[in-house]
Protein backbone atom coordinates (compact mmCIF):
# COMPACT_ATOMS: atom_id res chain seq x y z
CA UNK A 1 0.00 0.00 0.00
CA UNK A 2 1.31 3.46 -0.85
CA UNK A 3 1.77 6.29 1.63
CA UNK A 4 2.55 9.99 1.80
CA UNK A 5 6.27 9.48 1.28
CA UNK A 6 5.89 6.97 -1.53
CA UNK A 7 6.58 8.37 -5.02
CA UNK A 8 4.32 5.78 -6.60
CA UNK A 9 0.60 6.46 -7.13
CA UNK A 10 -1.91 4.88 -4.73
CA UNK A 11 -2.10 1.12 -5.08
CA UNK A 12 -5.56 -0.38 -5.19
CA UNK A 13 -6.44 -3.92 -4.25
CA UNK A 14 -9.51 -5.95 -3.56
CA UNK A 15 -11.20 -9.22 -2.84
CA UNK A 16 -14.18 -11.10 -4.20
CA UNK A 17 -17.05 -11.78 -1.79
CA UNK A 18 -20.51 -13.35 -2.07
CA UNK A 19 -22.17 -11.72 -5.10
CA UNK A 20 -19.82 -8.77 -4.84
CA UNK A 21 -16.41 -7.19 -4.62
CA UNK A 22 -14.45 -5.37 -1.91
CA UNK A 23 -12.07 -2.67 -3.12
CA UNK A 24 -9.41 -1.14 -0.86
CA UNK A 25 -7.79 2.16 -1.67
CA UNK A 26 -5.40 4.51 0.02
CA UNK A 27 -7.82 5.94 2.59
CA UNK A 28 -10.94 3.74 2.54
CA UNK A 29 -12.47 0.49 1.46
CA UNK A 30 -15.84 -0.23 -0.12
CA UNK A 31 -17.93 -3.37 -0.60
CA UNK A 32 -20.44 -3.51 -3.44
CA UNK A 33 -22.90 -6.42 -3.49
CA UNK A 34 -25.75 -7.36 -5.81
CA UNK A 35 -28.89 -8.06 -3.75
CA UNK A 36 -31.76 -10.43 -4.75
CA UNK A 37 -33.60 -7.44 -6.26
CA UNK A 38 -30.60 -6.99 -8.62
CA UNK A 39 -29.65 -3.67 -7.01
CA UNK A 40 -26.07 -2.80 -6.08
CA UNK A 41 -25.74 -2.12 -2.35
CA UNK A 42 -22.52 -0.41 -1.21
CA UNK A 43 -20.94 -0.10 2.21
CA UNK A 44 -17.79 2.00 2.66
CA UNK A 45 -15.75 3.31 5.55
CA UNK A 46 -12.30 4.80 6.19
CA UNK A 47 -9.38 2.47 6.71
CA UNK A 48 -8.19 2.22 10.34
CA UNK A 49 -5.43 4.80 10.71
CA UNK A 50 -3.74 2.78 13.47
CA UNK A 51 -2.92 0.17 10.82
CA UNK A 52 -2.63 1.95 7.49
CA UNK A 53 -1.07 5.22 8.70
CA UNK A 54 1.23 3.62 11.25
CA UNK A 55 5.03 3.34 10.95
CA UNK A 56 4.55 -0.38 10.30
CA UNK A 57 2.63 0.34 7.08
CA UNK A 58 5.63 2.32 5.79
CA UNK A 59 8.43 0.02 6.94
CA UNK A 60 9.78 -2.57 4.48
CA UNK A 61 9.19 -6.18 5.55
CA UNK A 62 6.78 -5.00 8.27
CA UNK A 63 4.24 -3.43 5.92
CA UNK A 64 3.36 -6.91 4.66
CA UNK A 65 1.36 -7.27 7.88
CA UNK A 66 -1.21 -4.91 6.36
CA UNK A 67 -1.88 -7.55 3.70
CA UNK A 68 -2.63 -10.03 6.48
CA UNK A 69 -5.09 -7.51 7.91
CA UNK A 70 -6.65 -7.07 4.46
CA UNK A 71 -7.34 -10.80 4.38
CA UNK A 72 -8.42 -11.22 8.00
CA UNK A 73 -9.93 -7.88 9.03
CA UNK A 74 -11.29 -6.18 5.93
CA UNK A 75 -11.88 -9.50 4.22
CA UNK A 76 -14.03 -10.94 6.99
CA UNK A 77 -16.03 -7.73 7.44
CA UNK A 78 -16.63 -7.54 3.70
CA UNK A 79 -17.66 -11.18 3.55
CA UNK A 80 -20.15 -10.70 6.39
CA UNK A 81 -21.67 -7.65 4.69
CA UNK A 82 -22.00 -9.53 1.41
CA UNK A 83 -23.78 -12.40 3.15
CA UNK A 84 -26.21 -9.94 4.75
CA UNK A 85 -27.03 -8.32 1.40
CA UNK A 86 -27.03 -11.31 -0.94
CA UNK A 87 -28.86 -13.69 1.41
CA UNK A 88 -31.10 -11.63 3.70
CA UNK A 89 -32.54 -13.56 6.63
CA UNK A 90 -35.97 -11.97 6.53
CA UNK A 91 -38.18 -9.91 4.29
CA UNK A 92 -40.69 -7.18 5.00
CA UNK A 93 -43.78 -6.04 3.11
CA UNK A 94 -43.66 -2.57 1.62
CA UNK A 95 -46.71 -0.37 0.99
CA UNK A 96 -47.42 -2.12 -2.29
CA UNK A 97 -47.50 -5.49 -0.55
CA UNK A 98 -44.25 -6.69 -2.09
CA UNK A 99 -41.59 -8.43 -0.05
CA UNK A 100 -38.39 -6.44 0.45
CA UNK A 101 -35.23 -7.53 2.20
CA UNK A 102 -34.40 -6.11 5.59
CA UNK A 103 -31.54 -3.58 5.45
CA UNK A 104 -28.12 -5.13 6.09
CA UNK A 105 -26.54 -4.67 9.48
CA UNK A 106 -23.32 -2.74 9.92
CA UNK A 107 -20.46 -5.25 9.42
CA UNK A 108 -18.56 -3.75 12.37
CA UNK A 109 -21.40 -4.79 14.67
CA UNK A 110 -21.45 -8.32 13.26
CA UNK A 111 -17.66 -8.52 13.51
CA UNK A 112 -17.85 -8.04 17.29
CA UNK A 113 -20.56 -10.62 17.94
CA UNK A 114 -19.35 -13.58 20.07
CA UNK A 115 -20.62 -16.09 17.51
CA UNK A 116 -18.70 -14.37 14.72
CA UNK A 117 -15.53 -14.15 16.82
CA UNK A 118 -15.84 -17.88 17.48
CA UNK A 119 -16.32 -18.56 13.76
CA UNK A 120 -13.20 -16.55 12.89
CA UNK A 121 -11.11 -18.33 15.52
CA UNK A 122 -12.36 -21.70 14.32
CA UNK A 123 -11.53 -20.80 10.71
CA UNK A 124 -8.04 -19.70 11.69
CA UNK A 125 -7.53 -22.88 13.67
CA UNK A 126 -8.61 -25.06 10.75
CA UNK A 127 -6.35 -23.10 8.39
CA UNK A 128 -3.35 -23.53 10.67
CA UNK A 129 -4.08 -27.23 11.04
CA UNK A 130 -4.59 -27.87 7.32
CA UNK A 131 -1.90 -25.68 5.76
CA UNK A 132 0.78 -25.58 8.47
CA UNK A 133 0.56 -28.44 10.98
CA UNK A 134 -0.53 -31.21 8.58
CA UNK A 135 2.25 -30.68 5.97
CA UNK A 136 4.87 -30.49 8.74
CA UNK A 137 3.57 -33.70 10.31
CA UNK A 138 3.41 -35.58 6.97
CA UNK A 139 6.96 -34.50 6.12
CA UNK A 140 8.13 -35.68 9.54
CA UNK A 141 6.57 -39.10 8.92
CA UNK A 142 8.26 -39.43 5.51
CA UNK A 143 11.69 -38.05 6.43
CA UNK A 144 12.52 -37.08 10.00
CA UNK A 145 13.71 -33.47 10.12
CA UNK A 146 16.22 -34.58 12.74
CA UNK A 147 17.93 -36.71 10.09
CA UNK A 148 17.65 -34.66 6.87
CA UNK A 149 16.26 -31.19 7.43
CA UNK A 150 16.74 -29.93 3.85
CA UNK A 151 14.89 -32.87 2.29
CA UNK A 152 12.24 -32.79 5.01
CA UNK A 153 11.63 -29.04 4.46
CA UNK A 154 11.33 -29.59 0.72
CA UNK A 155 8.78 -32.38 1.20
CA UNK A 156 6.88 -30.24 3.70
CA UNK A 157 6.70 -27.37 1.21
CA UNK A 158 5.59 -29.64 -1.63
CA UNK A 159 2.87 -31.20 0.54
CA UNK A 160 1.70 -27.72 1.54
CA UNK A 161 1.63 -26.67 -2.11
CA UNK A 162 -0.36 -29.75 -3.14
CA UNK A 163 -2.89 -29.17 -0.34
CA UNK A 164 -3.17 -25.49 -1.26
CA UNK A 165 -3.71 -26.12 -4.98
CA UNK A 166 -6.04 -29.03 -4.30
CA UNK A 167 -8.14 -26.96 -1.92
CA UNK A 168 -8.50 -24.08 -4.40
CA UNK A 169 -9.31 -26.46 -7.25
CA UNK A 170 -11.75 -28.49 -5.15
CA UNK A 171 -13.86 -25.62 -3.86
CA UNK A 172 -13.80 -24.14 -7.36
CA UNK A 173 -16.06 -27.02 -8.47
CA UNK A 174 -18.89 -25.58 -6.34
CA UNK A 175 -21.31 -23.36 -8.31
CA UNK A 176 -21.38 -20.65 -5.61
CA UNK A 177 -17.58 -20.49 -5.49
CA UNK A 178 -17.45 -20.31 -9.29
CA UNK A 179 -19.48 -17.12 -9.03
CA UNK A 180 -17.07 -15.78 -6.40
CA UNK A 181 -14.23 -16.56 -8.80
CA UNK A 182 -16.13 -14.60 -11.46
CA UNK A 183 -16.24 -11.58 -9.17
CA UNK A 184 -12.53 -12.11 -8.53
CA UNK A 185 -11.98 -11.80 -12.27
CA UNK A 186 -14.11 -8.64 -12.32
CA UNK A 187 -11.99 -7.14 -9.54
CA UNK A 188 -8.77 -7.82 -11.46
CA UNK A 189 -10.11 -6.49 -14.73
CA UNK A 190 -11.32 -3.27 -13.08
CA UNK A 191 -7.95 -2.56 -11.43
CA UNK A 192 -6.10 -3.45 -14.64
CA UNK A 193 -8.33 -1.03 -16.57
CA UNK A 194 -7.80 1.78 -14.07
CA UNK A 195 -4.03 1.32 -14.06
CA UNK A 196 -4.05 1.42 -17.87
CA UNK A 197 -6.02 4.69 -17.83
CA UNK A 198 -9.03 3.15 -19.58
CA UNK A 199 -12.65 4.15 -19.22
CA UNK A 200 -14.36 2.33 -16.36
CA UNK A 201 -17.38 0.89 -18.11
CA UNK A 202 -18.27 -2.82 -18.33
CA UNK A 203 -17.57 -2.92 -22.06
CA UNK A 204 -14.16 -1.28 -21.63
CA UNK A 205 -13.13 -3.20 -18.49
CA UNK A 206 -14.09 -6.56 -20.03
CA UNK A 207 -11.19 -6.27 -22.51
CA UNK A 208 -8.53 -6.42 -19.78
CA UNK A 209 -6.75 -9.52 -18.41
CA UNK A 210 -8.07 -11.73 -15.63
CA UNK A 211 -4.64 -11.91 -13.99
CA UNK A 212 -2.95 -9.23 -11.89
CA UNK A 213 0.61 -9.32 -10.49
CA UNK A 214 -0.49 -8.18 -6.99
CA UNK A 215 -3.16 -10.86 -6.56
CA UNK A 216 -3.56 -12.47 -3.14
CA UNK A 217 -3.49 -15.92 -4.74
CA UNK A 218 -0.01 -15.15 -6.03
CA UNK A 219 0.90 -13.87 -2.58
CA UNK A 220 -0.09 -17.18 -1.00
CA UNK A 221 1.91 -19.13 -3.58
CA UNK A 222 4.91 -16.90 -2.84
CA UNK A 223 4.46 -17.59 0.89
CA UNK A 224 4.64 -21.34 0.24
CA UNK A 225 7.75 -21.09 -1.94
CA UNK A 226 9.61 -18.73 0.40
CA UNK A 227 8.77 -20.95 3.38
CA UNK A 228 10.54 -23.85 1.63
CA UNK A 229 13.71 -21.80 1.27
CA UNK A 230 13.60 -20.26 4.76
CA UNK A 231 12.89 -23.44 6.69
CA UNK A 232 15.62 -25.36 4.86
CA UNK A 233 18.15 -23.31 6.87
CA UNK A 234 16.65 -24.34 10.22
CA UNK A 235 18.45 -26.87 12.41
CA UNK A 236 16.77 -30.23 13.04
CA UNK A 237 13.70 -29.81 15.24
CA UNK A 238 11.23 -32.16 16.98
CA UNK A 239 7.89 -32.21 15.17
CA UNK A 240 5.94 -30.13 17.74
CA UNK A 241 8.67 -27.47 17.92
CA UNK A 242 8.80 -27.51 14.13
CA UNK A 243 5.06 -26.81 13.84
CA UNK A 244 5.27 -24.03 16.43
CA UNK A 245 8.18 -22.40 14.56
CA UNK A 246 6.09 -22.38 11.36
CA UNK A 247 3.23 -20.61 13.13
CA UNK A 248 5.44 -18.03 14.85
CA UNK A 249 7.23 -17.15 11.61
CA UNK A 250 4.07 -16.46 9.59
CA UNK A 251 4.56 -12.65 9.92
CA UNK A 252 8.19 -12.93 8.81
CA UNK A 253 7.34 -14.98 5.72
CA UNK A 254 4.41 -12.69 4.94
CA UNK A 255 6.72 -9.66 5.12
CA UNK A 256 9.27 -11.17 2.74
CA UNK A 257 6.55 -12.36 0.36
CA UNK A 258 4.89 -8.95 0.30
CA UNK A 259 8.16 -7.22 -0.62
CA UNK A 260 8.71 -9.75 -3.41
CA UNK A 261 5.18 -9.22 -4.74
CA UNK A 262 5.51 -5.44 -4.48
CA UNK A 263 8.86 -5.41 -6.30
CA UNK A 264 7.80 -7.71 -9.12
CA UNK A 265 4.50 -5.85 -9.63
CA UNK A 266 6.41 -2.60 -10.17
CA UNK A 267 8.88 -4.11 -12.65
CA UNK A 268 6.63 -6.00 -15.04
CA UNK A 269 8.33 -4.14 -17.89
CA UNK A 270 11.40 -6.39 -17.43
CA UNK A 271 11.41 -9.77 -19.15
CA UNK A 272 13.16 -11.53 -16.26
CA UNK A 273 10.59 -10.30 -13.73
CA UNK A 274 7.73 -11.39 -15.97
CA UNK A 275 9.34 -14.82 -16.25
CA UNK A 276 9.67 -15.41 -12.50
CA UNK A 277 6.10 -14.22 -11.85
CA UNK A 278 4.54 -16.58 -14.41
CA UNK A 279 3.71 -19.20 -11.72
CA UNK A 280 1.80 -16.55 -9.74
CA UNK A 281 -0.18 -15.52 -12.80
CA UNK A 282 -0.80 -19.15 -13.76
CA UNK A 283 -2.14 -19.91 -10.27
CA UNK A 284 -4.75 -17.19 -10.74
CA UNK A 285 -6.37 -19.26 -13.50
CA UNK A 286 -7.71 -21.44 -10.68
CA UNK A 287 -9.25 -18.56 -8.72
CA UNK A 288 -10.68 -16.38 -11.50
CA UNK A 289 -13.46 -16.84 -14.02
CA UNK A 290 -14.55 -14.62 -16.89
CA UNK A 291 -17.08 -12.21 -15.29
CA UNK A 292 -20.40 -11.26 -16.84
CA UNK A 293 -21.69 -7.71 -17.36
CA UNK A 294 -23.41 -7.56 -13.96
CA UNK A 295 -20.26 -8.66 -12.12
CA UNK A 296 -18.22 -5.98 -13.85
CA UNK A 297 -20.80 -3.36 -12.86
CA UNK A 298 -20.45 -4.36 -9.21
CA UNK A 299 -16.64 -4.25 -9.27
CA UNK A 300 -16.65 -0.85 -10.97
CA UNK A 301 -19.15 0.53 -8.44
CA UNK A 302 -16.92 -0.55 -5.52
CA UNK A 303 -13.82 0.90 -7.14
CA UNK A 304 -15.45 4.22 -8.00
CA UNK A 305 -16.65 4.57 -4.40
CA UNK A 306 -13.11 4.09 -3.11
CA UNK A 307 -11.55 6.34 -5.72
CA UNK A 308 -14.05 9.13 -5.00
CA UNK A 309 -13.21 9.00 -1.30
CA UNK A 310 -9.49 9.16 -2.03
CA UNK A 311 -9.95 12.13 -4.35
CA UNK A 312 -11.93 14.02 -1.72
CA UNK A 313 -9.26 13.29 0.88
CA UNK A 314 -6.51 14.46 -1.49
CA UNK A 315 -8.36 17.73 -2.16
CA UNK A 316 -8.85 18.33 1.57
CA UNK A 317 -5.16 17.64 2.24
CA UNK A 318 -4.13 20.03 -0.53
CA UNK A 319 -6.43 22.76 0.82
CA UNK A 320 -5.01 22.29 4.33
CA UNK A 321 -1.48 22.75 3.01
Amino acid sequence: MSNSTDPQPPVYGGQAVIEGVMMRGRQSFAVAVRNPQKEIVIHSEPLPARIYDSPISRTPFLRGLTMLWDALGLGMKSLMFSAEVSEPEEAKENEAGDKTAAPPRNPNEIFREPAMIGTILLSLGLSVGLFIALPAFIAHLIVSSEEANLLSSLIEGLVRLVIFIGYIWGIGLMPDIQRVYGYHGAEHKTINAYEAGAELTPASVARFPLEHPRCGTGFLLTVVLISIVLFSFFPPLPVLVRILSRILLIPVIAGISYEFLRFTARHQDKAFIRAITKPNLAMQKLTTREPDHDMLEVAIAAFQQVRAYDERHELQAAAAD
